[in-house]
């Protein structure tokens, strides 16, 4: 399962305990909007369901055809020997020219795409959502590279837990062995 997710330099804000008028305020400049665009995938090794965390990194970029076809190179590299089958939804960028010139050139790459707007579907939303929205919650980050390898950080830290990543797959509702499919 793969998708991409961005880290904006805005805070995302969300509710936390605090002592009786004593309201936390997150303080942050408001200037020109930078991110840390990020593809990732959740991979499923069928035969151990272990599960691997595969993340490109794109500091003040957006995800484009090129990016994402240069991330399925890596998977292909990255595990030489096996059938790899992509799960992701319908961005542009993920139906690009050159991404399907790459699934022509390894047909060990199979894609797949989900259904419009299913995110529920996806179990990399589950890690997007654990490192975005809990753990990088009220950041007052103000450095591009900053905010880069606090991404990273917390990206690297759920990707080295088998316990949250199989919560993931768990969350989408999917199934992490073939006996647990039927």
């Amino acid at each position: 399962m793969a998708d991409e997710v961005g880290f904006m330099m805005t805070p995302n804000v969300k509710k936390t305990w605090a002592p009786i008028a004593q309201t936390p305020v997150v303080a942050y400049r408001n200037r020109r909007q930078q991110k840390v665009s990020v593809l990732g995938a959740v991979v499923l090794h069928a035969a151990t369901a272990k599960i691997d965390l595969v993340c490109d990194f794109h500091p003040d970029s957006y995800v484009r055809g090129e990016q994402a076809a240069a991330f399925l190179h890596r998977v292909l590299v990255e595990y030489p020997d096996k059938t790899i089958d992509v799960v992701w939804d319908n961005l542009s960028a993920h139906k690009s020219p050159i991404v399907k010139e790459l699934a022509a050139e390894y047909p060990r790459l199979r894609l797949h795409y989900l259904p419009t707007y299913a995110p529920q579907l996806n179990a990399v939303e589950g890690v997007w959502s654990l490192t975005k929205y809990h753990r990088m919650a009220n950041h007052t980050i103000g450095e591009l590279e900053k905010l880069h390898a606090e991404a990273k950080r917390h990206l690297d830290d759920v990707g080295g837990n088998q316990a949250l990543l199989r919560s993931c797959f768990e969350g989408a509702e999917l199934a992490l062995n073939l006996s647990s499919a039927q």
